[in-house]
């Protein structure tokens, strides 16, 4: 089954290539390091390509590798992406992009109860709509962990015949009981002495459907006495009787997680394969699981082995003592065979007579060689002298997960508050998922520049919300296009406009759509509405009795001497001068209309305009050619910064004022605003032309994307 197509698409010309052909010098982090050692030291020099996944024997026909890394993004299709994973796409993504290497986009699909393909579809679109493709050297690079099923069952059925994995019968809670905990080693399960025959028949009997759901998995055999949990005979697959949106029902058995990713990425030829923090802890049974499996995933390179050694031996005492020794500081990748148990007992006597290594060598090579497929995990790091990952394995490196104040990112907390209604849906523009910071107005170089704002640590540590606003300001500064709106109308009423300009006269006004354009580029043609007699304003504009500073609409006062102090004079902002004279109530003593005068030959841009000079500019929408509005002001949806810290229930943590709807007026040009089409609007802050509501020239709703400045708690 083909993996879907998303309905979006960037244009050529897209923020992430610009970025690449920029030239700007990228801030250096631990990561970048690691990959400037590698290309250095040659750690994956040799990699050939076979155009798609497989084992080394497939890529050793292919060509030399053109990419000179390769990372993924391989998210699980189980949910909607979030602003976590718009920082890991950054990340890898743009690390590929950054060192001439290519990244993989993988659906991680081994759970079929929980996959969908709606998810599938929209992890593609956010990820084109990002900045970021998978096209890479005439080829795509968009997999599926699902169609290395064949290869993991493979892997499965070799760790048994080499005595690294058995079926255990135990219940899960006898399984759970009999892991220990962290003070307490875990005791072996009574299946484990199983021999590799009875384990292989009995695998291929749950391969079978022969078996319930549940009853049986398959182990790999490790240590149950290990510090590392992770490493107490971890589960590789379990029977699972679920319809499989690739795979259909080929399978009733499905790898486990941590078995199936790391044979993935290698697979995939993956380099660097970059993860959060939380499973730092499962790099052991990453490592672990390729290194065991070498034989049959780099079979080329594991052919080298041999000769390897031998060239070794021949080199003399001296030579061959210090490999020995080499791999005496590596023992720590001996496990459960009976061959390591014999070279760990060798290592043991060599700890208490120095000696004894002399003594031993020859029997040490000839164990080496004998049993070479049971020293993999070994030899992949004492032949490092022989050339850098002899094996040409990839590496996990973990980083800090994005912590963002009054947000959450737990996929099950935000699947509860699309499935229990309080949000609208997984776009809500209140939801921290891509789709919601799409509509709520975010725009993919704002996301990118908050990315790389951030930085990568392997601290963890928590970003405030406003950051990731000033990146949205900032990218919308010179490039939103300016518009007026009115929030909170009342009417103002120009009492003189008949007889200074003529009854039911229209004056003609323009303001530039965009004042300050970026340097190199055509600024756009200006905005064009009118104005006449009635205008609205919004009411914050008009004060009766105005605080000490107040600048905008206030009506004539007497002062403490008893003298008439004349009402303030404003500027209409691309209009004329006005001067309040009072204002209209009803009989509940409600400003129904605000009062003013127009001041002649005031208009903004003629001769003599500036002659009336005032201290308060306000924005306006004229009666005659304002267009209503729905406009949706959206906050925070949580009122605490760490909504579901330390137990916290996130619900009662909601924000009960994150959304208030208001019938607004705007100016004209906003009326064929395009649906995603983001704006300023002046003195209020940056909207969005909802992605789903909005109808041009008909039904217009905007959103707040993010006020003017951070007036968060303030």
């Amino acid at each position: 089954m083909s993996t879907p197509t998303p309905t979006h698409r960037l244009p050529a010309t897209d923020p992430a290539a610009a970025a690449a052909t920029s030239g700007a010098a990228k801030p250096s982090n631990f990561l970048r390091q690691i990959i400037e050692s590698d290309l250095a030291t040659g750690t994956y020099s040799g990699r050939r390509w076979g155009g798609s996944p497989g084992d080394a024997t497939h890529h050793e026909k292919g060509q030399s590798d053109p990419a000179r890394i390769r990372t993924r993004f391989p998210p699980e299709p189980n949910g909607y992406l979030h602003v976590g994973h718009a920082k890991s796409i950054c990340l890898n993504f743009g690390l590929a992009r950054d060192y001439n290497g290519v990244c993989h986009m993988r659906f991680d699909d081994t759970n079929p109860e929980k996959e969908d393909l709606e998810y599938v579809n929209s992890i593609l679109d956010a990820v084109h709509w990002l900045g970021f493709g998978w096209e890479a050297h005439g080829s795509t690079h968009l997999f599926q962990a699902s169609d290395y099923f064949d290869f993991m069952y493979r892997a499965a059925e070799y760790l048994i015949e080499t005595g690294h994995a058995y079926v255990d019968e135990q219940s899960a809670e006898a399984m759970r009981a009999n892991r220990g905990d962290f003070n307490t080693p875990g005791q072996d399960s009574p299946f484990r002495t199983r021999t590799p025959a009875e384990n292989l028949a009995r695998f291929r009997e749950m391969r079978d459907g022969r078996h319930e759901d549940g009853s049986m998995v398959l182990r790999a055999k490790i240590d149950m006495a290990s510090p590392n949990i992770n490493m107490r005979d971890p589960a590789i697959y379990r029977i699972r009787r679920a319809t499989h949106h690739n795979t259909g029902d080929k399978w009733c058995i499905y790898p486990m997680y941590a078995f199936a990713h790391p044979i993935e990425d290698a697979l995939e030829y993956i380099t660097h394969s970059i993860c959060t923090l939380e499973f730092e802890d499962q790099r052991p049974f990453y490592d672990w699981t390729l290194e065991r499996i070498v034989p049959i995933l780099r079979a080329p390179q594991f052919a080298q082995v041999k000769p390897a050694l031998e060239k070794i031996e021949t080199q003399g005492i001296e030579a061959g003592k210090e490999f020995a020794l080499h791999c005496y500081n590596h023992a720590d990748k001996l496990f459960a065979s009976a061959p390591e148990a014999e070279l760990r007992a060798m290592f043991s006597r060599w700890q208490h007579n120095p000696d004894a290594v002399l003594r031993d060598l020859g029997a040490f090579f000839a164990l080496l060689k004998k049993e070479a497929a049971q020293f993999t995990p070994l030899l992949q790091h004492a032949l490092d002298g022989v050339r850098p990952n002899i094996f040409l394995l990839p590496h996990q490196h973990e980083f800090a997960r994005l912590n963002l104040s009054y947000v959450i990112t737990s996929k099950r907390k935000l699947a509860q508050l699309v499935y229990d209604h309080k949000v609208s849906g997984w776009d809500d523009p209140r939801m921290p998922t891509i789709v919601g910071l799409r509509r709520r107005g975010y725009t993919p170089q704002s996301i990118q520049l908050f990315a790389e704002r951030i930085g990568v640590t392997k601290s963890d540590s928590w970003i405030d919300y406003s950051t990731l606003e000033g990146c949205l300001r900032e990218d919308l500064e010179l490039k939103a296009h300016r518009g007026f709106a009115v929030l909170n109308p009342v009417k103002l009423v120009l009492t003189n406009w008949d007889e200074v300009m003529g009854a039911g006269h229209l004056e003609p006004c323009t303001q530039p759509a965009l004042p300050h354009p970026p340097e190199g580029t055509e600024p756009p043609p200006p905005r064009h509405f009118t104005i006449g007699k009635e205008v609205w304003i919004d009411r914050e504009d008009f004060e009766e009795v105005p605080p000490k500073g107040y600048k905008r609409l206030f009506p004539p006062s007497i002062d403490g001497n008893g003298n008439t102090v004349a009402g303030n004079k404003v500027r209409l902002k691309g209009g004329y001068v006005i001067e309040c004279t009072g204002c209209s109530k009803d009989t509940a003593d409600n400003i129904t209309e605000v009062l003013a005068t127009v001041v002649p030959d005031t208009k903004s841009g003629t001769p003599g305009s500036e002659t009336v000079k005032v201290k308060g500019v306000i924005t306006w929408v004229g009666v005659a050619d304002g267009v209503n509005a729905e406009v949706r002001m959206y906050d925070r949806l949580f009122v605490d910064a760490q909504p579901d810290a330390g137990g916290k229930d996130f619900i009662e943590n909601l924000n009960p004022n994150s959304l208030k709807v208001i019938a607004a007026i705007v100016e004209p040009s906003l009326a064929n605003a395009k649906a995603g089409e983001q704006f300023q609007f002046e003195r209020h802050g940056y909207f969005v032309a909802d992605r789903v509501d909005h109808v041009a020239g008909s039904k217009p709703v905007f959103n707040l994307a993010v006020g003017l400045k951070d007036s968060w708690g303030k």
